[in-house]
């Protein structure tokens, strides 16, 4: 948002116009790529007078420009955040935002369905600096687990892989009065469905490789942080020396451009194609936000604007040889890690390594889909071929 906009501008408008100085573009539409480490000053005065300044050029590492005009772009769309940090990409957004809080002796609640990198992280460095990782059933009431020793809650809503939600408000509530710390990953629902600083989150995680780039090509994190934990967030950023990429940043600022009108194709498809899944006799259950029938639907309905493109499916079958059959034939889904592009994706889920707190019964296994903005009758028909293919 430049300097002279109004703050209360709506969402769509924010995309558009969001980080665009005029000091930043000079004139052309789009802040351009600013690559730097040594920073040259004009005198001694000039140079200390840089030191801890917000948007002030003094060393590559604490930004130009480029990655400045894309973290005010996404502050703008978190009424009532101080500021946004950028990272290479989510998960060292995540290992930074949690090291800005956790110290020796704290414990730390974080959801069993949170995304695996982030449950390596607390099990692999967060544990060998004595910090105690207490995996909690998102689903379930977590006020017995908070005792003085817990120094902050980590969210994830929906879980990855299968799709939980969490009442996020009132944990964040709880968590205030008790001066524990929240942070929450948003990258599901970025903060046009979510604003999550908003209601109540004192750091708010994207992983922008995803939605918010929406072309597969630049890998990105970042962390927006309410006021009272600002602060710390920078403290961190700069004592790991975490710095983004000014390519990488480009690329997410135009993508950021797109990720309302991209944001609704995504939300539109990806309930059409799960409608259908729905009803079709080998699927035993989908699992999507936005389906009554899914755990946490009130919440969604309750707290969410609405829908991204990815969700996950129960197959009928046990047959590990039949869902690789369903996934290795379609034509339009592409088999890979992450999502939030452009294109579709299938993945096979296997949760028995990466669940500790919770079971789930023994229904099938699982293909979480990404729909993408393909046209979303070729996508059905494509997944109909698949279905035949393990049909009994």
């Amino acid at each position: 948002m430049s300097e002279e906009e109004s703050p209360d501008i709506r969402p769509d408008t924010q995309l558009v116009s969001g980080g665009r100085r005029k000091e930043w573009t000079a004139g052309l539409v789009n802040p351009p790529v600013h690559h730097a480490s040594t920073i040259l000053f004009d005198s001694v005065a000039d140079m200390r007078a840089s030191i801890g300044q917000p948007h002030r050029l003094h060393y590559g590492r604490q930004g130009t420009p480029t990655t400045w005009a894309l973290e005010e772009a996404l502050t703008a769309l978190e009424p009532g955040a101080a500021g946004t940090r950028l990272f290479p990409s989510g998960l060292a957004a995540i290992a930074t935002a949690l090291m800005a809080v956790v110290k020796p002796g704290d414990r730390l609640l974080v959801p069993d369905t949170v995304y695996a990198p982030t449950r390596a992280f607390c099990d692999d460095v967060l544990a060998g600096l004595s910090v105690e990782t207490i995996y909690y059933d998102p689903c379930g009431d977590i006020d017995a687990l908070l005792d003085p020793s817990v120094r902050a809650i980590f969210l994830e809503s929906p879980g990855s892989l299968t799709m939980e939600l969490q009442d996020v408000p009132g944990i964040c509530a709880r968590a205030k009065a008790l001066g524990v710390v929240t942070l929450l990953d948003n990258t599901w629902a970025t903060p046009l469905l979510f604003p999550a600083i908003g209601r109540g989150v004192d750091f708010a995680i994207l992983a922008c490789t995803k939605y918010i780039c929406g072309h597969s090509d630049a890998m990105m994190g970042s962390v927006t942080a309410a006021p009272a934990a600002w602060n710390a967030l920078q403290r961190a950023t700069r004592a790991f020396g975490q710095c983004a990429a000014p390519d990488d940043a480009y690329l997410t600022l135009r993508g950021l451009r797109t990720l309302g009108v991209r944001l609704r194709r995504h939300e539109e498809s990806g309930l059409k194609v799960a409608h259908w899944l729905a009803d079709r006799p080998e699927v035993a259950r989908v699992l999507h936000p936005a389906l009554p029938d899914t755990p946490g639907h009130a919440l969604w309905a309750r707290d969410f604007k609405g829908a991204s493109g990815l969700f996950s499916i129960v197959l009928k079958t046990s047959d590990d040889a039949a869902r690789a059959r369903f996934i290795d034939g379609l034509r339009h889904f592409g088999i890979g890690f992450s999502w939030g592009g452009y294109e579709s994706l299938a993945l096979p889920v296997d949760l028995d390594r990466i669940r500790t707190a919770t079971r789930r019964a023994d229904e099938g296994l699982i293909v979480r889909l990404h729909i993408g903005l393909e046209d979303p009758d070729d996508l059905i028909a494509d997944l109909a071929r698949g279905l035949a293919r393990i049909a009994p």
